[in-house]
């Protein structure tokens, strides 16, 4: 395996443990059909979870990069990586 292949490995499994929550699929399915960057306010209201735990669970999502944060005072703003989330298709469809 080269180097890349690994790298892309890690990543792979990454984002699977990003996505091993039920509640975090929910969220990435939410802004999937949302097509739009959502307020974690927002995100909550679709979930059955505490403000604190929706943010956890956008932090592991964020930093697997299934997401992206934005910054729009006095609030973030989460969007999905459509690439990031079409790239860890491929590559779970390789397997």
């Amino acid at each position: 395996m080269t180097a890349s292949g690994l790298d892309a490995g890690i990543q792979l499994a990454k984002m699977c443990r990003a996505l091993g929550h039920p509640a975090r699929v929910a969220i990435v399915r939410y802004l999937e059909a949302c097509g739009r960057a959502c307020p974690a306010g927002e995100i909550v209201a679709q979930v059955p979870l505490s403000q604190s735990a929706v943010s956890r669970h956008l932090r592991v999502l964020t930093d697997a990069g299934l997401l992206r944060a934005q910054a729009a005072p006095p609030r973030v703003l989460y969007r999905l990586d459509e690439s990031a989330l079409e790239g860890f298709r491929r590559s779970a469809a390789a397997l």
